[in-house]
């Protein structure tokens, strides 16, 4: 019975380790050799591409043919080039390859190769008779011209944003940064979408560590597909469960560029209007490259006044809640009696109040970032003041309160980035709920939980909050205020004589 038992299990963990190299074997793209004749390779090609009605063969002669997907190639270099240059040579594929005056041409053997290139915007040529066919790029995307950015407008500085095209975007920065030293390495993400994607950085001026922890992070994804670069941020940060985004979606080249330039490593993905900049430190979203481009008092005046607005926008309601509930005598006599009377005749308690007022806030923004332009506007003027009049006639909430909620609402739109102003309103709600359990109490709670969290984050391996954690006290003041440009100029000529320190104080972590 004993010996049965073993057997049995024997086969079992044979038959398991079968599955195992039998599964193995399949994810492995198997070499798929070319038909030289030509009926069959077009059967072939066609049954790849399920008789898709984009799919496009022309005959140049008996013997030769052309493949291709309509509306992925450009028809004018298909014509002026490729066919007028097919007339007059040899009909095999090293005299096509080497005829064609095209910057990518190449000979492949292998069809999985030559899909895979033709679904990019590729012309295939086979010659009758050839177990090869030459493939030549000639992709024509179409992508929408160049315009302002939207949700990162600055009245002084350039005006251009990033579009969806991955070439148009690499020129851009070129265009910037005209240095030999600005690496372009390109990958391919997804086994559905194969999107493409490009890591840059400036050799000298980035951490080696860095951009090996970028690199190694990317080429171990195993995912499905990739649409948007905000997708990738998530997949290759240090903590995706974070509520704190730890890279910087940009979609202006002069924000990217300047960040290049400070030593961050750049994305650019195919099909995204969005760069990703890392490592980015918890200080840095909250600065502007308009900072740059205003007299250096002014952009001082502006930062200082921007990081206020951001302790106005998390606190002032949580501080209206605890007071009112736990905490009267806090409140000065002149205040609490208009106080008094404005929530006389209020039913709900300053919880519900607040959290009320706080969730029609948040659902007018929703409504008008969803509606069009002049219409959103027009729901969030309009409904704000019809909701707000009507909600203190009918007694459900107090006039101060608006007050105090709109100047709220007002100070998170300072915030230049918008994953970060998105984490300003949500952090709002759980700090507002331990003002009304616990009133001050409470709120500290909130603050060391919110503190335990930043000092535990990493980007990249690199502390989130420095330069305060691990303190760097030379650069505390140019986090805070912004100093003026000769004097930045010089610090970073400095840091880049110590380019083997890290800039932010952290080691490498791989994900």
């Amino acid at each position: 019975m004993f010996n049965k038992k073993k057997q049995d299990k024997e086969k079992n963990e044979n038959k398991e380790q079968e599955n195992k190299d039998q599964q193995q074997n399949e994810e492995k793209p198997k070499h798929e050799p070319i038909s030289p004749e030509k009926n069959q390779f077009l059967l072939e090609v066609k049954q790849k591409l399920h008789s898709s009605s984009d799919f496009i063969v022309r005959f140049v002669s008996d013997n030769m043919s052309l493949v291709y997907v309509d509306n992925l190639v450009d028809n004018k270099m298909l014509n002026e080039i490729i066919l007028a240059q097919l007339q007059e040579v040899e009909e095999s594929p090293e005299a096509i390859h080497q005829k064609l005056t095209l910057p990518e041409v190449d000979v492949v053997n292998e069809m999985n190769k030559f899909i895979d290139d033709m679904l990019q915007g590729a012309v295939i040529v086979h010659i009758n008779g050839y177990d090869q066919v030459v493939v030549a790029k000639i992709s024509a995307y179409q992508s929408r011209g160049l315009s302002a950015p939207e949700n990162e407008s600055q009245v002084i500085g350039s005006q251009v944003g990033f579009n969806e095209n991955l070439s148009t975007n690499i020129s851009l920065i070129r265009r910037y940064i005209t240095n030999p030293n600005l690496c372009n390495e390109k990958f391919v993400l997804g086994k559905q979408t194969k999107t493409s994607l490009s890591v840059l950085y400036i050799h000298g001026i980035a951490i080696e560590e860095y951009i090996n922890t970028v690199k190694q992070r990317i080429t171990d994804l195993e995912i499905e597909d990739l649409i948007d670069s905000a997708v990738l941020a998530e997949l290759i940060d240090d903590n995706s469960r974070s509520i704190f985004p730890q890279m910087l979606l940009t979609e202006r080249p002069d924000r990217f560029c300047d960040g290049l330039l400070s030593g961050k490593i750049g994305i650019i993905v195919n099909g995204s209007s969005m760069g990703i900049l890392c490592p980015y430190s918890f200080i840095e979203f909250f600065q502007s490259r308009e900072d740059q481009n205003l007299r250096w008092p002014i952009a001082s005046f502006i930062r200082l006044l921007r990081f206020f607005a951001i302790l106005i926008s998390i606190f002032l309601t949580p501080i209206y809640v605890a007071s009112l509930t736990f905490h009267y005598e806090v409140i000065p006599q002149p205040l609490l009696v208009p106080l008094s009377e404005s929530r006389a005749i209020v039913p709900f308690p300053p919880i519900i109040e607040a959290l009320i007022l706080e969730l029609i806030i948040e659902l007018l923004r929703e409504a008008g970032a969803k509606l069009p332009t002049k219409v959103g506007q027009t729901i969030g003027i309009v409904g704000g003041i019809v909701i707000g009049t009507a909600a203190v006639e009918a007694g459900i909430t107090s006039n101060i309160l608006i007050i105090i909620v709109a100047l709220g609402a007002l100070s998170s739109f300072t915030t230049p980035n918008y994953m970060m102003g998105n984490v300003i309103r949500i952090i709002r709600f759980p700090i507002i709920l331990l003002a009304g359990f616990w009133g001050y109490y409470g709120v500290m709670i909130a603050v060391c939980i919110l503190f335990i969290h930043l000092l535990r984050l990493t980007t990249l391996g690199a502390p989130y909050i420095a330069p305060f954690y691990p303190p760097r006290f030379k650069q505390w003041p140019n986090s805070i205020i912004r100093f003026p440009i000769t004097f930045i100029q010089r610090q970073a000529v400095n840091s880049r004589n110590k380019k083997n320190e890290s800039e932010l104080g952290g080691k490498k972590v791989s994900k």
